[in-house]
C-alpha cells in the first residue's frame, strides 16, 4: 500500500513531466559545472600559469565540497523539506561560478570551485531523494533511469558548447555561463511542488541524524551498493581530469573535437540508461548493475593494456572508455535504487550517504591522475581498470540477486527514529 500511495502521488503532480524535467536538471548539476570547463583546462594552465596536476585539482576540489556538502543538505532535506534547501544550494552555486570566472591564479580557482561545489550537492542529492519521495522498488530505479536519460544531455552538450564558448569569448565566459545557468534554474524551482510534507519529514534533530552517518556505514547491502557506484565514479572523474590532457594534449585532438569524443560517451549512457529502464522490471535491478559492472571491469583492464603499450592510438582510448562510461546505465540509477530501498523516511541522508562516498571515490581518482601525471594516458588507464574491478567486486557482494522493494523488515528499519543495530532490512 505505501508504494501504492507513493506512485499515486507522483502521478496527481501538476505538470508531470515538467517535474521531472526540473528533477532531471537538478540531477545535472554535477556534471555541467564540470564539463562544459573541460575544453578550457589546457587553457586555464597557460592562463593561471599552473601545470597540469594544478589545473586537474580543480575537479578533485570540486568534489570534495560536493562530498562534504552531500552529508549536510541529506538531513536538512529530511527535516525541512526538499524545495528550500535546493534553493539556497543553487544561490552557492552562482556564488561559487562568479567566483571561479573572476579567478586569478589555480589556488583560488580551487577554492571557488569547492563553493560552487557545496551549492550544487543540495540540487543533486535532494532530486535523487525526490524520485524516492514520488516512487519505489523496481519503479524508482526505472525513474531513476529515465531522469539520468535526460540529464545526459547536460555532460553530452557541456564539452562541445564548453569548446566553442571557449574558440568565441574565453574560458572566464564558460564560468559566467554557469552563473546564468543558476539563476535560471532557482527561478523554475519555483514550480517544482514540494515532495516531503511536513507529515513525512523527520523530527530528529540535525546533530543526531547527522550521526546516524555511523550507523549507516554498518549496513553491509548498502555499503555495497554504495561501492558499486562509487568505485565507477573514480574512474569517472579519472577519465574527466585525464581526458582533456590525454586527447588534446598528447594525442593532439583540437579543443572543437574533444567534445565529439566525450559525447561519444554520453549517448553511450543515455543509450544504457534506456536499456536499463526497459529491462529492469524483468530482469530485476541487482542482476543489471552486476552485468554493468562486469562490462566496465573488462573495459577497464582493456583499456589499461592500450595506454600502457599504446596500441590502438587514439582509438586504444576511446573505444574502451566509450564501453567504460556506457556501463554507468546499469551501475549508477540500480545502485543508488538500491540502496535508498530499504530506508524511505531517510531518503535524503541515504542519498547523501552515497552520493559522499561516490563522489569521494571520485575525488581519490581525479587526484591520483594528477598526482601520478606523467604526460601519457597510462595513469588514467591504471586507476580506471582498478576503478572497474572494484565496482564488479562490490556489485558480486550484494544480498539479493532479484530485489523488488522493500520487505516489512526494511520498512520497520526505515521508520523515524534512531538506527538500532539488532533491527536488518530484509
Amino acid at each position: 500500500m505505501n508504494g501504492l500511495r507513493v506512485e499515486t502521488r507522483a502521478e496527481s503532480l501538476p505538470q508531470h513531466w515538467g517535474v521531472l524535467a526540473i528533477l532531471s536538471t537538478l540531477m545535472g548539476f554535477a556534471a555541467i559545472s564540470t564539463d562544459l570547463y573541460l575544453p578550457a583546462m589546457p587553457t586555464m594552465a597557460g592562463a593561471l600559469g599552473a601545470d597540469t596536476g594544478t589545473i586537474e585539482l580543480t575537479v578533485s576540489g570540486y568534489l570534495v565540497g560536493f562530498s562534504l556538502g552531500q552529508l549536510v543538505w541529506g538531513p536538512v532535506g529530511d527535516r525541512r523539506g526538499r524545495r528550500m534547501p535546493v534553493a539556497i544550494g543553487l544561490v552557492l552555486f552562482v556564488l561559487g561560478s562568479a567566483g571561479c570566472a573572476l579567478a586569478g591564479s589555480a589556488a583560488t580557482m580551487v577554492g571557488w570551485r569547492i563553493v560552487q561545489a557545496l551549492g550544487a550537492s543540495a540540487s543533486v542529492v535532494l532530486a535523487r531523494a525526490m524520485v524516492r519521495d514520488l516512487y519505489t522498488g523496481d519503479r524508482a530505479a526505472q525513474m531513476m533511469s529515465t531522469l539520468m536519460t535526460v540529464m545526459a544531455i547536460a555532460p553530452l552538450l557541456g564539452p562541445i558548447v564548453g569548446g566553442q564558448i571557449l574558440a568565441l569569448a574565453g574560458w572566464r565566459a564558460i564560468f559566467w555561463t554557469l552563473v546564468g545557468v543558476g539563476l535560471a534554474t532557482l527561478a523554475a524551482l519555483f514550480s517544482l511542488p514540494e515532495t516531503l510534507p511536513a507529515g513525512r519529514r523527520n523530527r530528529e534533530p540535525l546533530g543526531r541524524a547527522l550521526g546516524e552517518y555511523g550507523l549507516l556505514l554498518r549496513e553491509r547491502r548498502l555499503l555495497a551498493y554504495a561501492g558499486a557506484g562509487g568505485f565507477l565514479y573514480g574512474g569517472l572523474f579519472a577519465y574527466i581530469a585525464a581526458s582533456p590532457f590525454a586527447y588534446i594534449t598528447y594525442h593532439h585532438v583540437p579543443p572543437e573535437l574533444y567534445g565529439l569524443l566525450f559525447g561519444g560517451g554520453i549517448v553511450g549512457i543515455m543509450a544504457a540508461n534506456v536499456v536499463n529502464a526497459r529491462l529492469v522490471a524483468r530482469a530485476g535491478s541487482d542482476r543489471l548493475l552486476r552485468a554493468g559492472s562486469q562490462s566496465a571491469a573488462l573495459a577497464g583492464l582493456v583499456l589499461a593494456a592500450s595506454a600502457w603499450t599504446g596500441w590502438g592510438g587514439l582509438w586504444g582510448l576511446v573505444v574502451p572508455l566509450f564501453v567504460f562510461v556506457s556501463s554507468s546505465g546499469f551501475i549508477l540509477a540500480n545502485s543508488i535504487a538500491g540502496a535508498l530501498s530499504d530506508f524511505p523516511e531517510r531518503a535524503g541522508a541515504v542519498s547523501a550517504l552515497v552520493g559522499a562516498l561516490q563522489y569521494g571515490s571520485g575525488i581519490i581518482g581525479s587526484a591520483l591522475v594528477g598526482t601520478l601525471a606523467d604526460g601519457t594516458p597510462w595513469p588514467m588507464g591504471g586507476v580506471i581498470a582498478l576503478c572497474g574491478l572494484g565496482s564488479m567486486l562490490c556489485a558480486r557482494t550484494v544480498a539479493r540477486p532479484d530485489r523488488r522493494g522493500p520487505g516489512p523488515r526494511a520498512r520497520a528499519c526505515a521508520a523515524p527514529g534512531p538506527i538500532r543495530r539488532p533491527c536488518r532490512p530484509g
